[in-house]
């Protein structure tokens, strides 16, 4: 008999960033060694409460309302423990985090791993990381905080990327001239509206030829679409709406340039997804994105929220296609070592130890 694992991710496809990512591609990996069940928050009505996605089954707790990220540490524990886990896999520290510290009472034997994410989370974390048998952590940044907290055998294991299909799709592709391409959740912490406006001030000045497509859903939506609207950003800026993988593979191949000027960032594989498809990356000096991209070498980096900045290595971008090519190509080379079935054997390798 198979052994059962549980992974927790408050979020899940269609809403889907970094931590979402590695749930699903984990979950998908190793579905023919282990019985797996995400259990996720619903967040909308239409959304089905179970389902089955190839081998892996997701259970959706709560009403269907924005409200069910808060309700969900309650009711993914209780969801987990009539599951009767073996081994509960948590993603991210904050929701899912919280389920982890409850699953403690609601699936008491079962095992707990704790793979951070997020360096946004400041609540509990002392509580979240002690909860956990086993803590993996996608950057140095959160290795770093990990200790401080007293969890002294942390394990790296970044994000990953599906390689083949992103590197399959920029061949045969072509790049349309001065797209530019933001790819994740519609949340404040990605400065979306920062991208806005600096694209609205690239337009400003003369013989820029430039559009902007913007991938993803979240809270933010709306409001990002009405700034867009009071920017006059016009048909230069369309929000295309989540797109699940491969199918976004392709925005990826089509743009020049990808533009994510997180205010936190614990790692980002978008930034990975965009240099495998020879993108030149522009990104934030925050959290853990240095660790993938390197100033002036496999991308550019700019401080959160420094429109002037932006503004001005965009048009630099733009108009230096040399420059634009350098970046692009030393971005492939570093995206290489990333594929997910690289990354999903090491998750593999801890839940067989976690399992013996």
């Amino acid at each position: 008999m198979r052994r059962r694992i549980v992974i927790l991710s408050a979020f899940f496809p269609p809403f889907r960033s970094g931590a979402e990512a590695c749930a699903e591609e984990v979950a998908h990996a190793l579905s023919d060694r282990y019985d797996i069940t995400v259990v996720t928050a619903r967040l909308r009505r239409d959304l089905p409460r179970e389902e089955k996605m190839g081998k892996v089954n997701v259970v959706r707790v709560g009403r269907g309302t924005a409200a069910d990220k808060w309700l969900y540490p309650l009711l993914a524990a209780r969801a987990a423990g009539k599951l009767k886990p073996d081994l509960i896999h948590a993603v991210l520290e904050s929701f899912a985090g919280a389920a982890l510290v409850l699953c403690k009472k609601y699936a008491p034997s079962a095992k707990r791993l704790l793979t951070c994410q997020s360096t946004n989370t400041k609540l509990f974390l002392k509580r979240i990381h002690s909860a956990a048998d086993r803590v993996t952590a996608i950057s140095t940044t959160l290795i770093e905080r990990a200790h401080a907290l007293g969890k002294k055998n942390v394990q790296l294991i970044p994000n990953g990327i599906a390689l083949s299909e992103i590197d399959r799709e920029r061949k045969r592709t072509a790049k349309v001239p001065g797209r530019i391409l933001f790819v994740g959740r519609l949340e404040p912490m990605k400065g979306v509206d920062t991208l806005l406006r600096a694209f609205s001030a690239v337009l400003k000045r003369d013989k820029v030829d430039a559009f902007l497509y913007v991938v993803g859903d979240g809270s933010q939506k709306r409001a990002l679409q009405k700034l867009a609207k009071s920017l006059k950003l016009g048909d230069r800026c369309r929000f295309l709406g989540y797109i699940a993988p491969p199918e976004v593979f392709r925005e990826f191949a089509e743009a020049e340039i990808f533009c994510g000027l997180s205010r936190s960032e614990a790692l980002g594989n978008v930034f990975l997804e965009a240099q495998a498809a020879g993108c030149a990356v522009l990104a934030t000096k925050t959290g853990g994105i240095p660790d993938i991209v390197k100033d002036g070498e496999t991308g550019l980096l700019v401080k959160p929220d420094s429109i002037e900045k932006i503004t001005e290595l965009l048009l630099q971008l733009l108009e230096d296609g040399q420059l634009r090519s350098h970046l692009a190509k030393a971005g492939m080379l570093h995206a290489k070592a990333y594929d997910w079935s690289e990354i999903a054997e090491k998750y593999g390798e801890v839940y067989a130890e976690m399992l013996r």
